[in-house]
Parts: structure tokens; sequence; C-alpha cells
């Protein structure tokens, strides 16, 4: 996909695409001579009106491919998530700061029909359009698909609610804990027998984030072979319950209600965490062989050529039992000893690790997975850093997260030509506001 969309790029310049984006420097030709780090989507414009953290984490994700990503943000508040604390840094809530970097922020009153009119012209010079309203609000703005396609018919319009665009429940408002009970994410997560437990990130909205960044994607290379823009539809609910993957295959086909499982599995024993002397490893046994390694590691070669777990599914079906010999036999040891042992052997396993084990683990050390910024009003900041890495391109260097408002004069001058009069006249009004640090 990725090596299409750089194709795509490239191709705006012989003229197979010029002219759908309709505004100023939407796609930047780059031959393989200019760059050995040119990134897929430079040149590409979002157009990003999304809040919270579904849209964010998507358009933060195309942000690192290169795309320039104009947050729409409203004048004295922003993001719902710069209130979202604490913890805090100065007055900037670590929450938003963890998912908008590579960003810039234009604060615009969209109930005013002057800030109407800037978000349709800024569509009008933009290739992607990302929003998270309420099904029927941005129309009853003139914000709707329906209004941008008449100004910009090349324009890829995502939208991202809670349970869709129609049905019964599509106007209810998307938060993630509400759509992962809905979906039955909640129902399977937490302890054998205890009570339902929410994730402890917000899986539901980011599951949705990745599925809208693939869709927005799609849909620039769809736009490349027909040559028209696109609605996307993407929402929570549909989200999740296509993640629900096996668990749902088992209800749909074979009829059998999930429950849940705490940190085990319904399929594969063992595969859980187990509490040791110091702490908790967990520890999988995907087949035979590898159950053989792990018993002769913890010891027990007797359950090898036991009747009872000569199997996977023998093992399931005695689960109880086996699992009280292994718990047991883990407790007696600690944490940093059954990592020792288990090294090298070519089990599955691992440490529950804290944030701090996290952020010093050597392996996350090595993939780069701390990225630090320097923020204009609180220094030096870290974040989590991309998951993906590319042989032709670096993702480093990342611009840190706006400040509210920090880019409206700029967007204004740059993207649409606005005069300083104009754009006087709009912040003296209120329509749009600007950062003081400029």
């Amino acid at each position: 996909m990725l090596a299409m969309l750089a194709r795509v790029v490239g191709l705006r310049r012989i003229g197979l695409i010029c002219g759908l984006g309709g505004g100023r420097g939407l796609w930047t030709g780059h031959s393989q001579s200019d760059t050995d780090n040119t990134k897929p989507l430079e040149g590409v414009k979002i157009l990003d009106l999304t809040r919270v953290l579904a849209g964010p984490f998507a358009t933060m994700n195309l942000g690192d491919l290169g795309a320039e990503v104009i947050k729409v943000e409203r004048p004295g508040v922003g993001d719902d998530t710069r209130t979202w604390g604490p913890p805090f840094v100065g007055t900037e809530s670590t929450y938003f700061l963890s998912v908008n970097r590579n960003k810039k922020s234009i604060a615009v009153n969209i109930k005013d029909p002057r800030g109407v009119k800037i978000i349709k012209e800024l569509a009008a010079v933009c290739d992607v359009f990302v929003e998270n309203y309420v099904p029927g609000k941005l129309s009853a703005m003139g914000l709707g698909y329906e209004d941008i396609e008449k100004i910009a018919p090349h324009i890829i319009y995502c939208s991202i609610t809670g349970y869709g665009q129609t049905g019964p429940m599509s106007q209810r408002a998307g938060y993630d804990a509400v759509a992962s009970a809905v979906s039955g994410l909640m129902h399977i997560t937490g302890p054998e027998g205890g009570d339902p437990v929410r994730p402890g990130v917000a899986m539901t909205d980011l599951a949705t984030g990745l599925y809208t960044y693939g869709a927005i994607m799609a849909g620039l290379i769809q736009r490349y072979k027909t040559g028209k823009g696109l609605f996307i539809d993407c929402n929570l609910l549909s989200s999740q319950v296509a993640c629900l993957t096996q668990v749902a295959a088992n209800y749909l086909i074979g009829q059998k209600e999930a429950k849940r499982w705490g940190t085990a599995h319904g399929s594969i024993v063992p595969y859980q965490a187990f509490k040791t002397k110091d702490g908790y490893l967990v520890v999988g046994a995907g087949n035979n062989q590898q159950f053989a390694t792990m018993c002769k590691i913890l010891n027990l070669p007797e359950l090898i050529d036991d009747c009872k777990y000569k199997t996977n599914h023998l093992r399931v079906q005695n689960r109880k039992e086996l699992i009280k010999i292994l718990s047991a036999r883990f407790a007696e040891e600690v944490t940093t000893k059954w990592l020792c042992l288990f090294e090298g052997s070519g089990i599955p396993y691992g440490p529950i690790n804290s944030m701090k084990n996290v952020f010093a683990e050597p392996q996350v050390l090595h993939n780069g997975l701390i990225m630090e910024m320097k923020h204009p009003t609180v220094g030096k900041i870290s974040v989590p850093g991309p998951a993906v890495r590319y042989s032709t391109f670096e993702m480093s260097e990342a611009r840190p997260p706006p400040l509210l408002g920090q880019h409206t004069v700029r967007i204004l001058k740059e993207a649409l030509r606005y005069n300083d009069s104009t754009i006087g006249e709009l912040l003296s009004a209120g329509v749009v506001t600007q950062h003081e640090a400029q």
C-alpha cells in the first residue's frame, strides 16, 4: 500500500491525477533521486476535525508518514483532551500530548458562517477531510459530505461515529467504554467468574483509529484509480465487533457463548499469567513440543507423558488441575530466575511490566519506542513512538503537539492566501483565534 501511495505522489508530475485536488500543492512529486528519506504521504493535506482519541490517533499516524495535518479546534477550548488530567505538564495534558504530534492547530468557530467558509476553503485545498461528529451535525452546519463534495469532488471524506451513519443507535454519542460494552469486548474482559473490566487503554477507540488510518490510505489509492473522491464510514461498534475475531466465530459458527478468562485463553492451555515469588510471568505453550519444553524447564517432566495432558485438547479439558500444578511451581522462584531459565527455549514468555519497566525494557529501547520532542511551552517531552519502521525513510524529527490555535494565522496566509486585514477582522470578531506563541 505504501509503495503504491508513493507512486501516486510521483505520478502527479506527469499529470495523471493533477487537478483533482483543485488547490495549491496538494501532491508534491518526488523522483527517486530527489531524496532517500521522502515519506510516502508528503504533499498530502488532511483537514482534521476530530477530537479525543480515535480520530486524532488516525491522523497522527498519517502525519508520521509525512501528511500535513491541519487540526481544527474550538477557540478557547480546543480538543476535549486538552483538559483531561491530571497529569498535566504546565497547562498541557499528557493525554493530548500523546496523540497529536505532527499537526498544525487552527482555532475556528464553525458555528459562525465565516468559520464555515474557512473550513470549506480549506477542504478545497486538502485531500482528506476527517470528522467525528454525531451523524447529521456537520450537515446542519453546511459541512457534511454532500456540501464538501460540491466544492471539492476530489475529497476523501472520512466520518468516525459511535455506531454508524444510520440505524437505531446512530444518534448516540460514541464513547469508548460504552462501545466496548455494547460490542461484547467488556463481556470477555476480566477475571474468570468476576465482573466485566474495562481494558486499561481505550482499545475500541484505538482499533477504530487504526481502521480509519487504513481506510484513508485505501481511499487515496481509490482516488488514484478512479479520479474521484469518496465517503468513508468508520464507527466504534463495527470496528470492535470486527476485532472479536475467533471469539465471534466461536459463537456464529459453533453457538458457543463467550466468557471471561482473566489472563488465560479459552482454547490454549497453558497460556496465561502465573504468579511468581515477586511478580507475574506470562507463558504460552501453543503446541505439544512447547509444552514438553516448558515442563522440562519447570522440572516437571512427569507431566509430559501424563495421559491427561498429552494434547492441547486434553490440557483444555483438564485445565484446572494442570494450572494448579504449574502455579505452585512458578510461585517457588522469583521472576528474574524464570526469565533466565526460559531464555532461548523457544517458549513464548515475558513478565507483566509496569510502565517503568516497559520503558526500561531493552527491546522497547532498541525499537525506538520513546520519541522525544521539544514542546514550545513545556520543553522536552517524551511520547510513545511509531510502531512501524520502513527501509527507505525514517520516522524521526517529529513536530510536537500544537498549542491551541498555534498555526491559525500561518494557515490562513499560506493555505488560503488571506491578507493581514482579513485575518485581523476574523481575529477581532472571534471567528478564529491565534495562540501567542506563533
